[in-house]
């Protein structure tokens, strides 16, 4: 099992998100990244090169997989390394009080 751990930065990102997603967020990281961060599925892939943040991975979650989750892992500790929550709107990805088109 993996250990989770956010960034220091993370609780900024959440302001950004209507609070009662918050542990649809909590919930489904968890399920998603304690056990098997690194296997790819329809909502968990690598990023190439790095993504934001430095992430190597991203998940999506939630209604319309409108959240973005940025993540590390450190195997031989046994670590994920949250770096980043954001929310999907149309072709923008808010992150905090940042924006990024894709």
């Amino acid at each position: 099992k993996f250990a989770i751990e956010f960034a220091p930065e993370v609780i900024d990102h959440l302001k950004a998100i209507p609070r009662q997603q918050h542990g649809l967020l909590r919930a489904a990281i968890h399920e998603q990244l304690s056990f098997t961060p690194l296997v790819q599925t329809r909502n968990r892939k690598p990023l190439e090169p790095p993504g934001i943040y430095a992430a190597a991975w991203e998940l999506r979650c939630g209604a319309r997989n409108r959240f973005r989750v940025f993540y590390v892992v450190d195997e031989l500790a046994g670590r994920v390394e949250v770096l980043a929550i954001g929310i999907k709107v149309g072709s923008r990805l808010i992150i905090g009080e940042e924006e990024f088109g894709t």
